[in-house]
């Protein structure tokens, strides 16, 4: 393996989620090159057991490792959760993932909300990881289960959303929260929405933008930020091109979704 400042960072998710970690890792990084793998066909993870779960991410980390990646950052909340571990222990190069980074954002909060998925919010990954960050907040996690095909049919701003988003954080409202982790990649799409249902007064923490900063934290630290000016190259990799793949996926990375090759196990 030869890695080195021109080599790609390996972003990679069960889904189209992680395109918004990509998103802002273009906004942060413009001259870095990006290899993006979304398990497409075999998404939503959430439904999975632990060990199938480890499974797949241990294949899709092989499979960025294999393309020579400098970096690689586990953009899925589920995977992170379950298999992080298991990805830092086989991985040559520097593992990030977004828990760590949302919570690592959090640490200013006295009384933190974390939103998630229904897996991710049982599995408590994020309450074990902040209170590693901020051993005295509190915490506070509510389960969104709609959040998620909301998004995905592009109700970004959608009365049915605004009323599904006053509901889900009524509880968090109710323990006054003064920070709100998004700990699911799909939310910062919301982040318009949920900021004028929760007020100016809570800090929203958008773990896709936590995860840019701390990868150009890392690449400068090991020197292996790439210098640029040249054009970067992007590519996605996915296990199913479903029909609608390229309308979410652009909408998620806020432009045109080019150079997709699709893996066949």
């Amino acid at each position: 393996m030869s890695t080195n400042a021109h080599s790609p960072i390996g972003v990679f998710d069960s889904g189209i989620g992680g395109l918004t970690v990509v998103r802002a890792l273009m906004e942060r990084l413009p001259y870095e090159n990006i290899v993006y793998f979304g398990d497409t066909a075999r998404v939503p993870y959430g439904v999975k057991s632990v060990e199938t779960i480890a499974h797949f991410t241990t294949q899709i980390a092989q499979f960025l490792l294999e393309k020579d990646v400098k970096l690689l950052v586990i953009a899925c909340n589920t995977m992170a959760a379950v298999a992080a571990q298991v990805v830092k222990d086989l991985s040559p190069v520097p593992v990030l993932d977004v828990i760590d980074a949302g919570a690592a954002s959090a640490r200013g909060g006295k009384k933190i909300g974390v939103i998630g998925t229904p897996t991710t919010i049982n599995s408590n990954a994020y309450a074990r990881a902040i209170h590693d960050y901020a051993p005295d907040s509190r915490i506070h996690s509510q389960a969104c289960p709609l959040f998620v095909p909301l998004v995905e049919e592009g109700w970004l701003d959608n009365e049915v959303t605004r009323l599904t988003a006053q509901d889900y954080m009524k509880p968090l409202l109710a323990e006054h929260i003064d920070t709100l982790v998004l700990g699911c990649t799909h939310y910062p799409l919301l982040k318009p929405l949920l900021r004028e249902v929760v007020g100016d007064g809570v800090a929203l923490v958008d773990s896709a933008e936590a995860m840019a900063e701390q990868v150009a934290a890392v690449l400068a630290e090991k020197s292996l930020a790439n210098p640029g000016p040249a054009q970067p190259r992007y590519d996605f990799y996915v296990t199913d091109v479903p029909l609608r793949f390229q309308t979410i996926g652009e909408r998620f990375l806020g432009r045109t979704l080019n150079n997709v090759h699709l893996v066949k196990w």
